[in-house]
């Protein structure tokens, strides 16, 4: 796990949290300092959700504590009913990435054997964590999911255009280019992860503006259109290599891979607005996308093994040829857009 933003904004929350608990002197900081850590999230929106719904589960859970010490002191299977009960609760009100926080909450407050005092303490404790972290995560090096995804974006991208390009003509070492997909894959989940973020703030705003649903809209275009591409990776991994091919076959899927690369580099670039409007480069390649898939299904060959597998590789192609078009149609939507509002 690389040294980043989020491993530094901890830290510094668990130290704002000590030393708050020190200057309101409460005898155990430890409880602030745990709480700072679970509260510590990857958007500023997460965090005030996560400060909100935090106060309702640690209430739930210190009254709950409480009533449990009391009524049956705080023997282990009393603890460990409590813990159920109030699990299956959280769970009830839909809170379940509050759940780690609230049971540490549970148990102190039960440990005390229902002492009100000790209860209100430790419900603090954590109030004062969470706000650590929130504070924390707002004053420095504050998220910007936007950006880093575009970035991301960029570099996937990259990563992918050289596998692809590479693919069907086999130059790379086998472990390296084993390694770079799976280093791939990663960097895609790691994107979905953040398209999420987006969608789900989105959802939960009640009147999102029209600028940033049509944001989100490209973002997911961005990003199946790098999941098609590589999706043609795992098909050619997985299938072209066991069929029996023509230099005439290779040349044919290589080409195509190659033009669909390009394609794919200038759609983003016509995002970043850095192409001359009506670039009539970019009107072939949807008629070139239908001619390729046609040769390939020409080029069947039932006298040769595998050759169904070749059918699996060109649909995967095709399939990522069309995602392109879309995205390019959303490209152009997007530039009219911006010119209309410029004018």
């Amino acid at each position: 796990m690389a040294f980043g933003a989020r491993i530094l904004k901890t830290g510094m929350a668990v130290t704002l949290a000590l030393y708050l608990s020190v200057l309101f002197q409460f005898a155990s900081p430890v409880g602030a300092g745990i709480a700072a850590i679970f509260a510590m999230q990857p958007s500023i929106y997460r965090s005030w959700r996560y400060f909100l719904d935090q106060i309702q589960t640690s209430t739930m859970g210190a009254v709950l504590a409480l009533l449990g010490g009391m009524l049956l002191s705080n023997e282990p299977i009393a603890v460990g009913l409590v813990c159920i009960l109030v699990l299956m609760l959280s769970m009830k009100m839909n809170r379940a990435d509050t759940v780690g926080l609230t049971l540490v909450t549970v148990i102190s407050v039960m440990e005390a054997s229902g002492q009100w005092e000790f209860a209100l303490t430790r419900f603090l404790l954590t109030l004062v964590g969470i706000f650590s972290a929130f504070i924390i995560n707002i004053a420095v090096f504050p998220p910007k999911p936007r950006k880093q995804y575009i970035q991301q974006i960029e570099s996937v991208f990259t990563s992918l255009s050289l596998l692809l390009r590479t693919a069907v003509s086999h130059e790379m070492k086998e472990s390296v280019f084993r390694d770079e997909k799976n280093a791939l894959a990663g960097s895609i989940r790691a994107l979905t992860d953040k398209y999420n973020l987006f969608e789900e703030e989105q959802k939960k705003l009640r009147r999102a503006k029209y600028s940033q649903t049509r944001q989100l809209v490209v973002y997911k275009n961005l990003l199946e259109s790098l999941q098609k591409g590589y999706g043609v990776l795992d098909a050619i991994d997985r299938h072209y290599f066991q069929a029996e091919r023509s230099e005439e076959t290779d040349e044919l899927f290589d080409r195509h891979l190659e033009r669909l690369i390009k394609y794919h580099e200038l759609i983003l670039l016509k995002f970043e607005d850095k192409l001359k409007p009506g670039g009539s480069e970019l009107e072939p390649w949807n008629t070139d996308n239908d001619s390729f898939l046609e040769s390939a299904i020409l080029g069947y060959d039932a006298d040769k093994t595998g050759q169904l597998r070749l059918s699996v590789v060109a649909t995967a192609i095709y399939e990522y040829g069309y995602q392109l078009e879309r995205l390019d149609r959303v490209a152009e939507r997007i530039n009219r857009a911006a010119g209309d509002d410029k004018e």
